[in-house]
């Protein structure tokens, strides 16, 4: 404002002095001082549309839709407390904003199951304690496709996690579909096109879903105009490491992909349902936000569990308070939604 003001005190010395020489009228003299004014006001303008956002330019405003259970900014845990990040979450939506300013081809890396088929074998790979093959960066291959380096055929250099969101560089029907990382990995590579699902251009990512696993807790948002709106703050409880079965939920940012009222599963070790979670989406291979896990598939559906924003003990997946996971499952549409786990 102060630069705005000394450029405009200029403005009018230098209008004053042409206008003795040319002898402008005052109505002359003060449009022109306007005139230039409100070019600076819109170089300005312009100049600040285009500026990368950071955390201290996100606004966020606690309005709830759903309000059942809900925590506080900072609250006890035991004999300490537990938080939601609200600046590292600002710095997650800072950066949907800057991705979303851009002009891109959206598309999505797939391999749930392995249903596009098994990636190949990285050329660095390592076993990790599941005993299966991972990238140098620990992704593992079953259930991701093979990113490789441009210019590279022979074998793929790392792995891109189902769920991932890339921009796409080149058409989506050659070959090889050149691609860019916007979440879980940087740079260009190569993907073979069965692994990528074309988006299109047109996606607004405004409903976000961030998941905790250091302080076990889950936050709903959504972006109108200037400003994201807090609509829940809850607790949660997210995947443990314990070979051979249970895995960590995932860092990272997820495009939610399919959403199930009843996600059964199967009993550790086996082909045999054990049960059924209540109202799941799932956002990266098997892992889903679901309500509280029941052990028996024609059971009914409970409500809450003593154990949620304890420690972690799913099996890579997020139990809430089934109410809360129908909330989640009604809110959020498959391929516009995003879910960020941070740590």
């Amino acid at each position: 404002m102060r630069n705005l003001l000394l450029f405009s005190i200029l403005i009018l010395s230098i209008i004053s002095c042409n206008s003795s020489k040319n002898e402008k009228s005052p109505e002359e003299i003060q449009k022109a001082k306007q005139d230039s004014i409100e070019q600076v006001r819109e170089e300005q303008e312009e100049s600040e549309k285009k500026r990368p956002r950071t955390a201290a330019d996100i606004k966020l405003k606690k309005e709830l839709k759903y309000d059942k259970y809900t925590l506080e900014d900072k609250y006890e845990y035991n004999d300490t407390f537990r938080v939601f990040q609200w600046e590292k979450i600002k710095e997650k939506l800072a950066y949907i904003e800057n991705f979303q300013r851009e002009q891109n081809q959206y598309g999505l890396v797939s391999n749930y199951k392995n249903k596009h088929g098994e990636a190949p074998t990285v050329e660095n790979f390592k076993r990790n304690a599941y005993k299966r093959v991972s990238d140098t960066l620990g992704t593992e291959r079953y259930q991701s496709a093979p990113l490789y380096t441009i210019g590279e055929t022979k074998l793929p250099t790392i792995y891109g996690r189902d769920g991932s969101l890339v921009k796409l560089i080149s058409s989506d029907t050659l070959k090889m579909v050149r691609v860019k990382g916007l979440t879980n990995f940087e740079g260009e590579w190569d993907i073979p096109k069965r692994y990528v699902k074309a988006l299109g251009d047109t996606l607004a990512f405004k409903h976000i879903v961030v998941v905790d696993v250091t302080n076990q807790n889950i936050t709903a948002l959504d972006h109108k105009e200037d400003t994201w709106y807090i609509r829940s703050m809850n607790k949660a409880t997210t995947g443990k490491h314990n070979p051979p079965f249970a895995m960590e939920t995932p860092i990272g940012m997820f495009l939610v992909q399919e959403q199930k009222s009843k996600m059964f599963y199967y009993k550790d070790g086996t082909t045999s349902i054990e049960g059924y979670a209540p109202w799941a989406s799932r956002f990266t291979n098997g892992a889903y936000i679901h309500g509280i896990p029941v052990n028996n598939p024609k059971g009914q559906i409970v409500e809450t569990s003593w154990s949620l924003g304890t420690v972690p003990r799913s099996h890579m997946c997020v139990r809430n308070a089934s109410s809360h996971s129908k909330f989640i499952y009604d809110w959020v549409k498959p391929f516009t939604s995003l879910v960020i786990v941070i740590d």
